[in-house]
């Protein structure tokens, strides 16, 4: 009221009025007082959301924004197309069948883990690649398989070349005909006419332990993500928790928080890891909780300078006048401002998790042994140079990753830069 009363005894309309005002302007009026050029910029316009999710002009702008961005929209797609084809993982690299029809039942081997005596052996689990078994199941019924016949940790014992085996389309018929023959269990065709269509392929060759590569890449991506989502999420909600706190109530607060994190961050992640290491074998979660008790720290800073710098607001002087108490305010006036600068941190702080595992898997301080690690891929690629297949595969997916993760982290940048208007 202050404002609007100052702007009518000064003669001049206040902005509010003149946003109202401007409505009323025709079109031909507004085009006649734009500034030049403004008339051949594509002009998209905000309409009103319906349904269920509805968007304020702000964040209807900011999509706008991202959308804009046609490298980082495009790579947001692509991303989560290859993750969630990734999380069905086992539907697409497995070495059980989806499903098994067997003398009349209906058997699923992908999600119940089934003893060999129902197929007629004694051991507790079945293998399913065992010919006898296959044959068996051939002979009472059918088994629907996955494309990719391998899971992440199947060693292959069937390789028409030693380990690490090149990829099957790399190799001539001769090299492939030997094992074609043993695996022709007396079908009675003719030696001459094997070759590598009638073995099982490995598109992107093996490890050094007949592991197939391309079930290695998708169980390693998935992984490599979800850690990294993890991650990132739960250092994101200590370091904003952390954050708030010093930049709301500054003082001795935030002298004490600030000591303890220059404190804290003056510990080497390393040598704790390689510490923990040595009496205990790194799991998914142990990994993931060391890493979590120094990741926090890359959010404080920028949630401190926004809540140091919304603290004096008048919005939220007037909020402590009402009585509301600082707990309220820091949650519903003053964190939606500093929760900006944290979702466009968000995708380079994913990055950099999924480096970070990366980095520990490939010097042998990550995951433990045998699990789907793309960092361990590449340290199989550099121990064995002869095949360059595991090195650039690994790296090419990597990259890949990577790339689009920077490519959307730079899209959302620009969705909440300010400076980006209409």
């Amino acid at each position: 009221m202050d404002g609007l009363a100052k702007s009518a005894h000064d003669g001049r309309p206040s902005h509010n009025m003149g946003s109202r005002m401007n409505e009323n302007v025709p079109a031909a009026a507004r085009a006649a007082t734009a500034p030049p050029g403004a008339e051949d910029r594509p002009v998209v316009p905000l309409e009103p959301s319906s349904g269920i999710l509805k968007l304020s002009p702000i964040n209807a702008r900011r999509l706008r924004n991202f959308r804009n961005n046609r490298r980082g929209f495009w790579a947001l797609w692509i991303f989560l197309a290859i993750f969630v084809v990734t999380l069905f993982a086992e539907f697409i690299a497995n070495d059980r069948p989806i499903v098994v029809s067997y003398k009349g039942e209906w058997l699923f081997p992908i999600f119940v883990d089934y003893p060999e005596e129902k197929f007629g052996g004694f051991l507790p689990l079945t293998d399913y690649r065992d010919p006898v078994i296959a044959e068996d199941i051939a002979a009472h019924g059918f088994a629907v398989w996955p494309p990719i016949r391998f899971s992440y940790d199947t060693h292959n014992l069937d390789l028409p070349t030693p380990a690490p085996s090149p990829p099957t389309w790399m190799l001539a018929d001769s090299q492939c005909r030997n094992l074609a023959a043993r695996l022709d269990r007396n079908k009675g065709r003719p030696v001459d006419t094997l070759g590598c269509r009638d073995i099982e392929w490995d598109w992107l060759g093996t490890d050094d332990q007949g592991r197939d590569v391309v079930a290695r890449l998708i169980y390693g991506f998935r992984l490599s993500v979800l850690f990294g989502l993890v991650l990132a999420i739960a250092s994101s909600v200590i370091g904003v928790a952390a954050g708030a706190l010093q930049g709301y109530f500054g003082g001795w607060t935030d002298l004490l928080f600030q000591r303890f994190i220059d404190i804290w961050t003056s510990v080497p992640q390393l040598y704790l890891l390689i510490i923990v290491s040595s009496f205990i074998t790194p799991s998914f979660f142990v990994l993931l909780a060391i890493l979590l008790l120094f990741s926090w720290v890359s959010l404080v800073g920028v949630v401190r300078a926004e809540f140091l710098r919304a603290r004096n607001f008048e919005y939220v002087r007037a909020a402590r006048a009402l009585g509301l108490s600082d707990l309220k305010i820091m949650r519903k006036h003053v964190l939606p401002n500093a929760m900006v600068a944290t979702l466009t941190f968000l995708p380079f702080i994913l990055n950099g998790s999924i480096s970070t595992l990366t980095s520990l898997d490939f010097l042998g301080f990550g995951l433990p042994p045998g699990s789907a690690s793309l960092g361990e891929l590449l340290n199989q690629g550099k121990s064995n140079l002869q095949a360059p297949w595991l090195g650039l595969s690994g790296f090419i997916v990597i990259a890949t990753m990577l790339s689009l993760l920077i490519f959307i982290g730079e899209a959302v940048r620009d969705a909440f830069d300010p400076r980006k208007g209409v």
